[in-house]
C-alpha cells in the first residue's frame, strides 16, 4: 500500500490506464436518467407516453438557455472544459451534452413529481381533471 497520494503512479508506471474524463458530463447525464427514468416503468408515471406534453413544456425554456449559453460562449463568459465532454458539438458552439442536459434534466424532474404525485394521491397541482 503507498502512503503518499499518486505514489501508486510510480509502482505501476508500465501499467496502461484509461483516462474517461472526457465521458464525465455524459455520465452525470446517464446517472440522472438511471436514477430516475425507472419511475416510467416502476411506477407508470407515463411522461414518455406523454412526450408531446412534456416536449411542450421544456422546448421554449430549453431554447432560452442555448440561447443564453451561445451568448455566454461567444463573449466567453465561459466555456465547457474539453477534457470533460465528448467533443461533439451542435449549432452555437455548443456541445451534445448540453443539448441533451436540456431535455434530460427536465424529463427526470418531471417524471419525479409525476412519481410523486402517483404515490402521494392528494397533492394537488392544478392539472388534474
Amino acid at each position: 500500500m503507498c502512503s503518499k497520494p499518486y505514489q501508486w503512479r510510480k509502482r505501476f508506471s508500465s501499467a496502461k490506464i484509461l483516462y474517461v474524463t472526457h465521458l464525465s458530463y455524459i455520465a452525470m447525464l446517464a446517472f440522472t436518467v438511471v436514477g430516475s427514468f425507472w419511475l416510467e416503468i416502476a411506477l407508470k408515471v407515463r411522461v414518455l407516453k406523454r412526450i408531446k406534453r412534456a416536449m411542450m413544456a421544456i422546448a421554449p425554456v430549453a431554447v432560452s438557455f442555448l440561447l443564453w449559453d451561445a451568448y455566454a460562449i461567444a463573449n466567453k463568459h465561459w466555456y465547457f472544459d474539453k477534457q470533460q465532454i465528448i467533443g461533439w458539438f451542435g449549432p452555437l458552439n455548443i456541445p451534445l451534452e448540453e443539448y441533451l442536459f436540456f431535455i434530460v434534466i427536465p424529463l427526470a424532474a418531471i417524471m419525479t413529481i409525476e412519481a410523486v404525485r402517483n404515490v402521494k394521491k392528494h397533492w394537488i397541482i392544478g392539472d388534474e381533471k
